[in-house]
């Protein structure tokens, strides 16, 4: 129940202006948001490539609510990648685009326009030898989402697709996308949806997941593991060494601010993790869902909303 209304309260523009006011939010936000600007989170990449980690850029927003706004978004992720592209470690780089961000909502043109804009963000990577994640939202999303994707991949074969393990259709998306060359990033899921179109129980979920996780370590694409669960990630560990898989044919992805020992050991014992690097001002959606996800967090996010230090 908590975690329901706490992602209800990531539409709720009352209790956004609330948050984003009261006394020492911004300490809390930055534990999971790597920068407000493009060289802030640059530096906190440059750190953690360093370390052996991998990283993918995720510029903070979404649904936008004309061209305009989404012609910014695509060009703050190529302002971006500019940057990137000085660094020894570009070529390693993935980018995480939501679709709604760069114009899926705008009408019935929206899926064209995100599908123009996002183009130019693959062809901006693709220059500097990085990649593309095309992000998953909620439920309604999801047909539009894996069109756009299937159309990149004619000109970008590796363009990334994201499935949310609670999403009752998942295993199947699973089945279609486990191809060559595809890379699919596998999650549990972050939005409140109905009983109708996700599961609500975490057992159920878990239980998903790992269905889903085998579909895709027997495929023979690029598996991306977006867990911190511990035993999703031994499950993950399990099956790659059951099927064989070079560590180099799949990667764990982790939440900047989550488990960072975790992924520091991941990559001792010889596996590529990827920390998800979420930069910008507009934090408060993403930041609503990564409480609803950590409970450790809620108590000094209730503390936060109502002024006590």
């Amino acid at each position: 129940m908590l975690r329901r209304s706490l992602l209800r309260m990531a539409n709720d523009p009352r209790v956004r202006s609330r948050v984003e006011s009261a006394p020492g939010t911004d300490e809390l936000v930055s534990r999971f948001v790597a920068g407000r600007t493009a060289p802030e989170v640059v530096a906190v990449a440059d750190d953690l490539t360093s370390k052996g980690l991998q990283v993918t850029f995720d510029r903070l927003g979404e649904n936008a609510t004309d061209e305009d706004e989404a012609a910014e978004c695509t060009q703050g992720y190529l302002d971006l990648l500019a940057l990137v592209a000085q660094e020894p470690w570009a070529d390693q780089v993935d980018v995480s685009v939501k679709l709604s961000a760069v114009g899926l909502q705008l009408g019935r043109a929206g899926e064209q326009l995100a599908h123009d804009f996002t183009r130019r963000i693959c062809e901006a990577a693709a220059g500097i030898g990085a990649t593309v994640t095309v992000d998953m939202e909620d439920h309604t999303t999801t047909d539009a989402t894996l069109a756009v994707v299937e159309r990149l991949r004619q000109d970008f074969p590796s363009t990334g697709a994201v499935l949310q393990a609670y999403l009752r259709r998942t295993e199947s998306d699973c089945r279609a996308l486990a191809t060559e060359e595809s890379r699919v990033r596998l999650c549990k899921g972050a939005y409140s949806e109905p009983a109708g179109v996700a599961l609500q129980s975490r057992h159920e979920i878990d239980l998903s997941y790992a269905r889903c996780l085998r579909v895709l370590m027997e495929g023979p694409g690029h598996p991306m593991i977006a867990t911190h669960d511990p035993r999703l990630v031994e499950i993950g560990v399990a099956l790659a060494r059951k099927l064989g898989r070079d560590p180099g044919s799949f990667e764990f992805q982790m939440l900047f601010g989550v488990r960072p020992i975790e992924q520091r050991r991941l990559v001792d014992i010889g596996h590529q993790c990827r920390v998800y690097l979420p930069y910008g001002t507009d934090w408060y959606g993403y930041f609503t869902r990564r409480v609803a996800e950590k409970p450790a967090t809620v108590s000094l996010f209730a503390r936060q909303l109502i002024g006590r230090r």
